[in-house]
C-alpha cells in the first residue's frame, strides 16, 4: 500500500581579518537525520520552489502532498537536478576556517580583501472523477512529469479529501483531518505526487530527483504542519531562499542568527560535524525550540571564505532565478535558514518576508595556529604571555557554543596542568629568563 508522507518534502584578532581565512570544513545538511531541503526563489509575487526529497525506501511507497496557494498547470512543474540543491547546500554551509598567527616581531602589513566574481495526457477515468466529485474533491489536473505522476486537487471539506486519498491507496495518519481542513478554508490547492515506476525505470535514475513548482501568489510561505502529523520526533528543515534585494526572515517566528566568528580550540578541526550538530542543538535548546536560525546570508556573486564556489548563472536560472541579466549575479542574495520543528513548538506554517538587509553573514568558527618560530622581541614576549588567556577563551567559547563540559574541554586542550603560577610559586629556573 502506498504511504503518504506528510512532510513538506516527501511531503578580537578575528575582527582584524574580517572574513578572510582558509576554509577547512563545513557543516552541511547531510550531517542531520530526517533533514529536508527546500530552495525558494522569490521575486515580488513569483515563486519557484524546489523540493529535495530525502525519502528512504521502496519508490513505490513514496507519495507527497503539498498545499499550494494556487492551481498549478503542467508547464509550472519541473523535475530538477539534485546537484543544484547539493551545490547550494555546500555554498551556504556553516564553516570552519583557520588562520596562522604571523611572526609577532615582524612588521604587520594589512591587505584589503576584494570581492571575487565569481501537456500531459489526461488519464483519470470518468468513474474516478465521479467518485471524487461525490466526495467534494475536484481533480483539477493530472500530469506525468519525469518519474512522477502528479495530481492537482481542490476540496470542499477535509473528510471528503481524506476519504478520497484513503480510497486511492494513501495511508493517512491520525490527526490529518484538522490540518487539511485549515488549508481548505484558505482555498489552497493540493499538489499530490507519487513515483511512476515505469518512467523511473525508463529514465534510469537510482534516486528521486527534486520536484520544482512555479506559481504566482502574494503568499510567501512554506507549509510545514502536514509534516508534523505523523513525524517521529523533531525534524530538520533547511531553507535556501534566493531573492533580488536582501535577506529573508520569518514573520511569525523569531529569526535568530547563529553565534558566529568565535575562536575555538584546534582539536575541533577533527570533530567539526559533531561540533556543528552540538552548536545547533544548544541554540535550539536556548531558544526553547521556537525560533528559526539564520546560518548564511550573502550575495551570490562572491564568497569569503568559500565552502564551495558560488552557483553559476546557468545553475541559478535552473533554480528559477528569473531576474538575472548578463553574466553577473550581483543581485542574487541567498539566505540559508535552519529550523528544528515539531507539532508542539511550530503550530503554524512558516511565513516569510524579504528584507532590505543585504549585509553579509555566515555561521563561521575560527581556528588560530600559534606562531612557533623565534619571538625574542618585546612584542613576541607579550604574545607568548597572552596565549594562555587566548586558549582559555577558546575553551569557554566551545563550552558556551555546545554545552560541553568546560573541564573536559580544558583537559583535551591540556590546560589543566598549565595553570599560571604566582611569582612566589615559580621555580628558580622559571624565573631565570623572564
Amino acid at each position: 500500500m502506498k504511504r503518504l508522507l506528510f512532510a513538506v518534502l516527501a511531503f578580537n584578532a578575528t575582527s582584524a581579518f574580517a572574513f578572510c581565512g582558509f576554509y577547512v570544513a563545513k557543516g552541511d545538511a547531510k550531517l542531520f537525520n530526517r533533514a529536508s531541503q527546500v530552495a525558494i526563489v522569490r521575486d515580488e509575487d513569483r515563486t519557484v520552489m524546489t523540493m529535495a526529497n530525502d525519502f528512504q525506501g521502496d519508490p513505490k511507497e513514496f507519495a507527497v502532498v503539498i498545499p499550494v496557494p494556487t492551481r498549478i498547470e503542467r508547464g509550472q512543474i519541473h523535475v530538477a537536478d539534485k546537484k543544484l540543491i547539493d551545490h547550494l547546500d555546500a555554498y551556504s554551509s556553516p564553516r570552519l576556517v583557520e588562520y596562522f598567527d604571523p611572526d609577532p616581531c615582524a612588521p604587520q602589513v594589512m591587505y584589503e580583501m576584494a570581492p571575487s566574481a565569481a501537456g500531459a495526457k489526461q488519464s483519470t477515468t470518468d468513474s474516478a472523477s465521479r467518485r471524487a466529485n461525490s466526495l467534494g474533491v475536484t481533480i483539477e489536473a493530472q500530469y506525468t512529469v519525469g518519474e512522477y505522476d502528479i495530481l492537482i486537487l481542490s476540496a470542499k471539506e477535509s473528510d471528503g479529501l481524506a476519504t478520497w486519498l484513503t480510497e486511492s491507496g494513501y495511508t493517512l495518519p491520525a490527526g490529518a483531518g484538522p490540518v487539511l481542513d485549515s488549508y481548505i478554508r484558505q482555498h489552497m490547492h493540493f499538489f499530490v505526487a507519487k513515483v511512476n515506476l515505469a518512467e523511473k525505470s525508463k529514465l534510469g535514475y537510482t534516486y528521486l530527483r527534486p520536484l520544482q513548482v512555479a506559481y504566482e501568489s502574494p503568499k510567501f510561505m512554506l507549509p510545514i504542519r502536514l509534516g508534523t502529523v505523523n513525524a517521529k520526533g523533531a525534524q530538520e528543515l533547511f531553507i535556501y531562499a534566493v531573492t533580488p534585494k536582501g535577506r529573508v526572515e520569518t514573520t511569525n517566528y523569531r529569526t535568530v542568527k547563529l553565534p558566529s566568528d568565535l575562536e575555538v580550540p584546534m582539536y575541533v578541526r577533527d570533530r567539526f560535524p559533531e561540533f556543528y550538530r552540538a552548536v545547533f542543538s544548544e541554540q535550539v535548546r536556548k531558544e526553547s525550540m521556537e525560533s528559526v536560525f539564520l546560518e548564511y546570508g550573502w550575495n551570490m556573486g562572491w564568497c569569503d571564505p568559500c565552502a564551495a564556489e558560488p552557483l553559476s548563472n546557468a545553475e541559478l536560472r535552473q533554480l528559477g532565478v528569473m531576474w538575472l541579466q548578463g553574466d553577473g549575479a550581483n543581485n542574487a542574495y541567498v539566505t540559508r535558514l535552519h529550523v528544528r520543528y515539531d507539532r508542539a513548538h511550530f503550530p503554524e506554517d512558516l511565513v516569510f518576508q524579504e528584507t532590505g538587509d543585504s549585509q553579509n553573514f555566515q555561521a563561521r568558527y575560527v581556528l588560530r595556529h600559534v606562531w612557533n618560530g623565534k619571538s625574542g622581541c618585546a612584542a613576541g614576549q607579550q604574545y607568548r604571555k597572552q596565549l594562555r588567556s587566548r586558549h582559555e577563551t577558546e575553551a569557554e567559547n566551545l563550552a558556551r557554543l555546545t554545552g560541553w563540559k568546560i573541564d573536559e574541554i580544558r583537559k583535551k586542550m591540556d590546560l589543566v596542568s598549565a595553570t599560571p603560577k604566582s611569582g612566589e610559586d615559580k621555580s628558580w629556573w622559571e624565573k631565570l629568563w623572564e
